[in-house]
């Protein structure tokens, strides 16, 4: 019963960005030029991993699992309760599904500082 609480209150917290609003946000964030990568380059990513969606999910094969409107990574960057991870952005995964973005922006900026840069994705 308290997981489908928690299932609940997560799904009512998430939100569908359409692409102006999404692109207003990153704009004000600071992510149009970030990393050598414009606006575009960050809306066209997030489009194709999530359709712009918050609670987007997916489980790997592996038993980790990619989250929020930017899917990042179970294995790498965030700590869930299913698999081991390195959690390069010191978060919770479940914090990458909310409607509130700012901690998924700032997980993304550090992604994108690494040598792989936005081929991480």
């Amino acid at each position: 019963l308290l997981l489908l609480l928690a299932l609940l209150t997560v799904v009512t917290k998430a939100k569908v960005f359409s692409r102006c609003e999404l692109a207003r946000l990153l704009q004000e964030e600071g992510l149009d030029g970030y990393g050598g990568y414009s606006l575009a380059n960050w809306l066209c990513m997030a489009f194709y991993e999530s359709t712009f969606n918050t609670a987007a999910q997916s489980i790997k094969a592996d038993g980790s699992a990619d989250y929020g409107i930017f899917q990042i990574s179970s294995q790498q960057w965030c700590t869930d309760d299913h698999s081991p991870s390195d959690n390069r952005c010191r978060m919770a995964c479940r914090d990458l599904l909310s409607s509130n973005i700012t901690d998924d922006i700032i997980c993304a900026k550090r992604i994108v500082r690494n040598p792989q840069g936005m081929d991480a994705w």
